[in-house]
């Protein structure tokens, strides 16, 4: 008769009381799963198994804090964990100069290139949440304006007709937007990568 498995939230549990065993039979359980994810993010084996070394140091730092509060959700945790991980080995180990805008905002043409590979994608998710952040910090006009022609892709002149200005002020404030932007990507240390 073949064995009941122990679910991942008892084996978890398990561990933090104390079983060392438990760990062993998790990672086990998960392991083909976890490295064929950060294998096929990375494509370079000795850089994968770095990361997935990290990524269970980091699941027993978390466990043994008991700071680990998933509901029996193991295996999404730990795949988010090994994500992170992938990104900050790409945001220190692939840093380019800042890029210089032409005449848009240059990361945002990054952030639109559907020719990117998963690695690039990996980056973009990450400058994009990035972004997200500090553009909420941008003055509302700024950030409305901004919004509207590089989301909304929206000319100046449907832009000043929407907001009720100037197409003059609506150059201005996008201006005003990419110069504040520019600022705060620096002071944030965001790296743009392509």
């Amino acid at each position: 008769m073949a064995a009941i498995q122990t679910p991942d939230a008892l084996l978890v549990k398990n561990y933090i009381a104390g079983d060392e065993n438990a760990l062993a039979v998790l990672i086990n359980r998960h392991q083909s799963k976890i490295y064929g994810f950060i294998y096929s993010k990375m494509a370079d084996r000795d850089v994968a198994d770095d990361v997935f070394q990290d990524t269970f140091i980091k699941v027993i730092k978390t466990l043994k804090s008991n700071s680990y509060n998933e509901e029996g959700k193991f295996l999404p945790w730990v795949m988010r964990i090994s994500h992170n991980l992938i990104v900050d080995h790409y945001r220190k180990n692939k840093k380019m100069p800042m890029l210089r805008e032409t005449e848009e905002f240059s990361i945002f043409s990054i952030l639109t290139d559907s020719s990117l590979n998963i690695e690039g994608r990996i980056i973009t998710e990450a400058i994009e949440k990035d972004l997200q952040k500090i553009i909420q910090e941008l003055p509302n006009d700024q950030k409305e304006v901004l919004m509207m022609r590089i989301y909304q892709d929206l000319s100046f002149n449907e832009i000043a007709e929407m907001t009720g200005v100037s197409i003059n002020t609506a150059l201005g404030r996008m201006r005003y937007a990419l110069m504040n932007l520019r600022k705060l990507i620096e002071k944030n240390q965001i790296i743009l990568t392509n």
